[in-house]
């Protein structure tokens, strides 16, 4: 791998509109009320973090598709214009259809299999999980696009550093270490 090569984690996760409920405080013995419409709708974020910088791309979509994904390796390919990138990703079947891997071919972009479930060995699994427990769990938000468009405003606003931290990038015991 040349100079020019970058190396990007990419992953996408579900936002639903129906919150997830995680723990919360409430009094001792009475049940802790968390406010949701009964109505629920998704929306998946595609994202992907730089190895090195803690650089994340990040880009909503309204369903888990092959075509969102390959708006994703072409908005890839424009943020890295210049670059040899390589995809680390799981052989999700988003991922692995014809015509992914003709575009990512086309578009220069080298993709790099992980081992079918082993979410743990992605760092975006820990990113999507930190950031979903920080802005979307116990909270019902008015409508899916401002849930999603929390989600990814937290995620953004992480420091590269904080980034890379809290996906396990800057762990000792990084796989890939």
């Amino acid at each position: 791998m040349g100079a020019r090569t970058v190396f990007l984690f990419a992953d996408e996760t579900d936002v639903l509109l129906f919150p997830p409920l995680r723990s919360a405080w409430g009094e001792r013995g009475k049940p802790t009320q968390v406010e949701i419409s009964g109505g629920n709708a998704k929306r998946v974020v595609f994202g992907a973090i730089n190895f090195k910088t803690g650089h994340r791309l990040l880009a909503v979509h309204p369903r888990h598709r092959a075509i969102y994904f390959q708006a994703f390796l072409r908005f890839v390919r424009w943020s890295y214009r210049g670059w040899h990138v390589v995809l680390l990703l799981s052989e999700d079947s988003i991922h692995t259809a014809q015509g992914s891997r003709r575009l990512a071919e086309a578009l220069g972009i080298e993709l790099i299999w992980l081992p079918k479930r082993a979410p743990e060995l992605n760092p975006m699994d820990e990113l999507w999980g930190k950031g979903k427990d920080a802005v979307l769990a116990n909270r019902q938000y008015a409508s899916i696009e401002e849930a999603a468009q929390w989600l990814v405003d937290y995620l953004l606003s992480l420091t590269p550093h904080e980034a890379l931290q809290t996906s396990g990038l800057l762990s000792p015991h990084f796989w890939l270490k």
